[in-house]
């Protein structure tokens, strides 16, 4: 009697073993970008959390020159045995390709935050700082972000803020008219990163309105409109505009 309860238990055990092991091999894969409809409107909306996933900034290769697009910081990727899991412009550029305002990767102050007034998205006050790296991740307004003396491992700066403390930016009217591919940046609890591109024209207004009532993010930032472009793989998505300034993409290793 006893004998036969040791073999049960270890056939138990055995079998337990082996149900991980298979469900592990057939799991599905985690869903980083899904299509998300609200108000009637059609966006992609990828998410991150910062303790976990590999973001990072990119702007110019090995040479100095700007990569431009997805394809060649795929391809230069993929020299080095990586893979591009996701990637999304990161905001607004100059001509030549170079950041707008603030640009900092791995560490590295390259280009200084842009306090100027001017005019166009970009000066629409009160802009902002997306950041993420080992201090955390945030969207925060470019003032409050240079005297809060954080250190990230990446930012970029852009604009106009979409949500600020859970408020829509004041200049951003729900009267608004004009209508654009539009893509952002929103960060929850100080480490899940949502990052979500219109698959269809929408207001200012209404991009706002969806980080603050859907994606629940007290703090938004606007990456820009029109050239908005999203690289996602998973679901058989790579869009083509170039040039481009900054890049944010998701490096990934290929398991052997």
């Amino acid at each position: 009697m006893f004998k036969s309860s040791k073999q049960s238990i270890g056939f138990y055990l055995i079998y337990m073993i082996l149900f991980y092991f298979i469900e592990s091999a057939t799991a599905a894969p985690r869903e980083i970008c899904r299509t998300l409809i609200d108000a009637g409107r059609h966006y992609t909306v990828c998410t991150f959390d910062n303790s976990k996933d590999k973001l990072q900034l990119f702007w110019r290769g090995a040479d100095g020159a700007p990569y431009g697009g997805f394809e060649p910081l795929a391809t230069a990727l993929k020299q080095n045995g990586q893979f591009l899991g996701f990637a999304m412009n990161a905001g607004m550029y100059r001509p030549d390709a170079s950041p707008a305002g603030l640009y900092i990767e791995d560490r590295h102050q390259i280009i200084p935050a842009n306090t100027r007034s001017g005019t166009g998205n970009f000066n629409l006050k009160p802009n902002g700082v997306f950041y993420f790296g080992h201090s955390g991740a945030g969207v925060m307004e470019t003032g409050r972000f240079l005297s809060a003396g954080i250190k990230p491992d990446y930012a970029t700066q852009s604009g106009p803020m979409l949500v600020i403390d859970g408020a829509i930016h004041p200049k951003i009217e729900p009267t608004g008219t004009s209508e654009k591919i539009r893509n952002g940046v929103g960060v929850r609890d100080g480490h899940i990163i949502i990052f979500a591109i219109s698959d269809e024209p929408v207001t200012f207004y209404r991009f706002a309105s969806l980080f603050r009532d859907t994606l629940n993010c007290p703090n938004a930032l606007f990456l820009d409109g029109s050239i908005s472009s999203l690289y996602a793989p998973s679901i058989d998505r790579i869009d083509h505009w170039q040039p481009m300034g900054p890049i944010i993409g998701l490096v990934e290793t290929p398991k052997p």
